[in-house]
């Protein structure tokens, strides 16, 4: 069965097509929103509500995009806007270790670097981060952002460059690990 008909079902009310859509598509949008809040937690109720609300609006879906463009497009709405209710909740809240290694005094340990890179990616502005982490770690093209995220694909790649810009100066202590 093809997704247009899937699509027909779901909108006819079939309970067996809904779930044959949501199985479809609930990896990757999970991805996404797990990517973009950086919380397991956070990302599954992201897809939850993502699904929720793509399925009160199937009937909207034109069909101009692909059906997972559209989902996207969705889900980055809903991480944006569920993001924007925690962010100041995130900003109070401090790991124990850096809070213990703020009040010694000296420079502390440099961390991991899966930690700082996510840290880094975390700290980017919201529209940086969603171009990165869509284009280097979803796979997007940038004519696929930019229908999701309804911009240009010049400013999706002008955004996608300066994020990696961002990227490189957050990191750039990591570089000199690695040069011999």
């Amino acid at each position: 069965m093809d997704e247009r008909e899937l699509i027909a079902k779901v909108r006819a009310g079939d309970g067996a097509a809904e779930r044959a859509l949501y199985d479809a598509h609930v990896d990757r949008v999970y991805r996404l929103a797990y990517r973009l809040a950086g919380d397991d937690e956070l990302a599954r109720e992201f897809t939850q509500d993502t699904f929720v609300r793509a399925f009160e609006r199937l009937g909207t879906f034109r069909g101009e995009a692909k059906l997972s463009t559209w989902l996207h497009a969705i889900a980055t709405s809903v991480v944006l806007n569920g993001l924007r209710k925690v962010k100041r909740f995130r900003q109070r809240e401090t790991d124990l270790d850096e809070a213990a290694s703020t009040s010694a005094g000296g420079r502390a340990a440099e961390p991991d670097l899966k930690r700082r890179l996510a840290q880094a990616i975390d700290s980017l502005a919201d529209g940086y981060r969603m171009v990165f982490v869509m284009h280097d770690v979803e796979g997007y093209t940038h004519e696929e952002i930019g229908a999701t995220l309804g911009i240009e694909t010049g400013t999706s790649k002008a955004q996608l460059s300066r994020a990696r810009a961002k990227l490189r100066d957050a990191l750039a202590d990591f570089a000199g690990e690695w040069i011999s």
